[in-house]
């Protein structure tokens, strides 16, 4: 990936915010510490952030996922995406959870490259492959 392009939608800047994306944004700031684009971006449609931010939560906070194996979950996803932002987002996240440079790295190789655990392995290949084919197969 090269450096960040410009965004096509460009994230609100705080002189557009409401009074209730103000609140949203406040309470999104007390559990992140800051109040990143993609919130800024989606409150352009505050309808669809109020929702997006049940099932985000859901993903980061309350999945059944460890947070090491949903990391590598979302950085294998960002990385075949060509995420740019989802990349860099979740380069962060990933080292607050526990995962080196060398692994996060590593993620670009994807499942079969050395180092990984067994269950590691096929989580990064059912990234490939949901993403490949949009279906899981019966190999693990």
């Amino acid at each position: 990936m090269s450096d960040a392009p410009s965004p096509r939608l460009a994230p609100l800047a705080p002189s557009e915010w409401n009074d209730e994306l103000r609140q949203m944004f406040a309470t999104i700031e007390e559990a992140n510490g800051e109040v990143f684009n993609i919130f800024k971006t989606l409150g352009r449609y505050p309808k669809l952030l109020k929702r997006w931010l049940v099932f985000a939560n859901h993903c980061l906070v309350k999945s059944s996922l460890p947070p090491r194996e949903r990391e590598l979950v979302i950085l294998r996803a960002g990385w075949l995406s060509k995420s740019e932002y989802e990349w860099a987002q979740h380069n962060r996240i990933a080292r607050e959870e526990g995962l080196s440079a060398d692994e996060i790295e590593r993620v670009k190789e994807g499942g079969n490259a050395a180092g990984w655990t067994p269950a590691e392995t096929a989580l990064l290949n059912a990234v490939d492959e949901l993403l490949a084919d949009k279906t899981l197969s019966d190999a693990g």
